[in-house]
């Protein structure tokens, strides 16, 4: 490189600067070409490591390859130096940019490989959901370190910076107290955020009921929790809810999910064909896991006797279903077989004597 500027000294000054970047570029869009062709030839030893890779990977390399090599050429080109000097800390500061945007990615291919290892689309996926919980709140606190080494990588850049470097950290150590003040609430959830994912009263996936609603636990963040309610709609609510606030989690021991249904009949219903026809039921939808059926007359009254049925499911969604298709069919079945041992008021009527 130096040879070449050096064939170029009596060329007008813009000249070396237009081929250096036309280099660069094109150097790092052949880079960037050739390290994809090498991805997609080894998808097949290990497709998914590669093929998140590629996914993540894809539009990162082509500045930061660049970037370098103008940064090693623009010694050899003929700059004044007052630009040079802008120059050189302007490419750093974009150096610096990509370099931690590419640490970022790899830090989503390596949680990408962990999803996959830990699946949570199994029926016992207990541990799976507590490894993702603690996988995805680790990567966000990694993610704001890395952040924060960037920018200051990016201020120790600056000249200035370096020379009163003492009495800024002086000055930072005082802001940083009024911003603890100020931010007290926020880090307050971020150390909340900090304690859940590793005692892990909740994790991702669980089944909850927060705010008389009932749902599933979608995102841990930094300082806030998303849950998708059973109507789609997302209930958000600070970290701290979950660390200072009674909840409901049914999933927090096993994803394997006791369903109930209820049934108010007449005292003339038998019981025996109720159980069968339950039992049959249950053995021909694969919504039931197979491990726990029960119907019990679990209270009566001077109407009604109530009858429970129990069953298991391997999820919360799975077993919501359950029950609705279970309710439907068994109120099905006494409508077709024993209409009058529904629900109905007795009287009694006396004529008057004559």
């Amino acid at each position: 490189m130096p040879l070449l500027f050096g064939e170029l000294s009596g060329a007008p000054s813009w000249v070396p600067a237009v081929l250096l970047v036309t280099l660069s570029l094109a150097v790092g869009f052949l880079t960037r070409f050739i390290l994809l062709r090498f991805i997609r030839y080894w998808q097949s030893r290990d497709r998914k490591l590669f093929k998140s890779l590629e996914k993540h990977l894809r539009g990162s390399m082509f500045l930061f390859i660049p970037l370098l090599l103008i940064n090693l050429g623009i010694n050899y080109v003929n700059v004044q130096p007052e630009s040079l000097s802008f120059i050189i800390t302007t490419v750093n500061i974009f150096i610096i940019l990509s370099f931690c945007s590419i640490l970022i990615r790899f830090i989503n291919v390596a949680q990408d490989m962990l999803f996959i290892r830990y699946d949570i689309n199994i029926s016992n996926n207990l541990r799976a959901r507590k490894i993702r919980t603690q996988i995805m709140y680790v990567k966000k606190v990694a993610i704001v370190v890395l952040v924060t080494l960037c920018l200051s990588l990016i201020l120790l850049s600056f000249p200035g910076v370096r020379k009163f470097g003492t009495t800024i950290l002086a000055g930072a150590g005082v802001a940083g107290i009024i911003i603890g003040f100020a931010l007290q609430k926020s880090l307050v959830n971020l150390f909340a955020g900090i304690q859940i994912a590793f005692t892990q009263p909740i994790k991702i996936d669980d089944a909850v009921v927060v705010e008389k609603e009932w749902g599933w636990i979608e995102e841990i963040n930094l300082t806030y929790v998303v849950v998708r309610l059973w109507d789609l709609r997302r209930l958000v609510l600070p970290i701290t809810y979950f660390t200072e606030n009674p909840f409901q989690n049914w999933t927090r021991t096993n994803a394997q999910i006791l369903g109930t249904v209820f049934l108010y009949l007449d005292y003339s219903m038998p019981l025996e064909p109720l159980r069968q026809h339950f039992e049959k039921i249950l053995n021909e939808t694969k919504l039931w896991d197979r491990e726990t059926q029960v119907l019990q007359v679990t209270d009566t009254t001077e109407k009604t006797m109530t009858v429970r049925l129990l069953m298991t499911a391997q999820n919360s969604p799975t077993a919501f279903d359950l029950r609705c298709y279970v309710r439907e069919k068994m109120i099905e079945f006494v409508q077709q077989n024993y209409p009058q041992s529904l629900p109905r008021i007795r009287a009694t009527l006396n004529s008057d004597d004559a």
